[in-house]
């Protein structure tokens, strides 16, 4: 569980975050999302340590992660796991070579079992077969799972994803939805998920923090964002005429 408490990020004079309070749950899928400029990304940041809060706690299972010595932070983001926008992968390295990266670099294992494990996460995400190909030949779906499998290599506690749907058509979509959710339940990770992606939030959203203008304005699930009251998330929500007739029919059938 990542727990973060009255935090606040400023750069120079402009204050992004002010006053952010958020519980992510460990085996669930939790989603933080807003208009872009909201501040989501910044709070994202904040919370595996590429920026420095301007004041409050953030606690990793207890472990006040702002307070930590540079070497402590060191070991702790060894327990993370980041899927970024873009994939991020190595065009120079295979596939296999991609997923055994964070193995390589801090694993103890011999070569074979860096192998072995490397075969073992792309197998999770549905790419035996694919292990020598590389980035440049693989669609964009398929490089988000190869991100997936490095991501997750090194069993980590703490999976973060930078808007994992980004640039995917609405089914891919579902599959990489699909995967972070089995991955979710499977290793009872902290999976936190930046997202525009309103499927994502409908489909997976079993904790979702909704932030405006810096501060956490609504916490809830799936279920409960269809009948929220708050005028600013049903703004943002339901701006597209498909979200606005799923809620007038949720509302419809509460009525009766």
């Amino acid at each position: 569980m990542i727990q973060v408490n009255n935090l606040y990020k400023s750069f120079e004079d402009k204050e992004v975050l002010k006053d952010i309070n958020a519980t992510f749950e460990n085996g669930k899928t939790n989603l933080i999302i807003g208009q872009s400029g909201s501040g989501k990304t910044v709070l994202m940041k904040n919370i595996v340590g590429l920026l420095e809060p301007t004041r409050g706690e953030i606690l990793y299972d207890g472990r006040d992660f702002v307070a930590m010595s540079k070497r402590e932070k060191v070991l702790l983001r060894r327990e993370m796991g980041m899927i970024f926008q873009n994939a991020a992968l190595f065009d120079s390295l295979s596939v296999l070579e991609n997923v055994m990266f964070p193995l390589d670099m801090f694993s103890d294992m011999n070569l074979r079992e860096r192998q072995k494990r490397a075969m073992e996460c792309l197998d999770r995400v549905n790419l035996v077969g694919a292990e020598k190909k590389y980035p440049g030949e693989l669609s964009g779906g398929m490089q988000k799972r190869v991100a997936i499998a490095r991501a997750i290599a090194l069993n980590p506690k703490y999976l973060f994803c930078d808007e994992p749907n980004s640039g995917l058509d609405p089914k891919t979509s579902l599959v990489i939805d699909d995967l972070l959710h089995g991955i979710t339940k499977d290793f009872q990770t902290t999976t936190i998920i930046n997202t525009h992606d309103m499927n994502s939030v409908m489909g997976i959203g079993e904790k979702i923090i909704f932030i405006y203008k810096g501060t956490s304005a609504w916490t809830g699930n799936k279920d409960q964002i269809m009948t929220s009251t708050n005028q600013k998330l049903n703004d943002f929500i339901f701006a597209s005429d498909l979200f606005k007739k799923v809620k007038e029919e949720e509302m419809s059938h509460q009525q009766k």
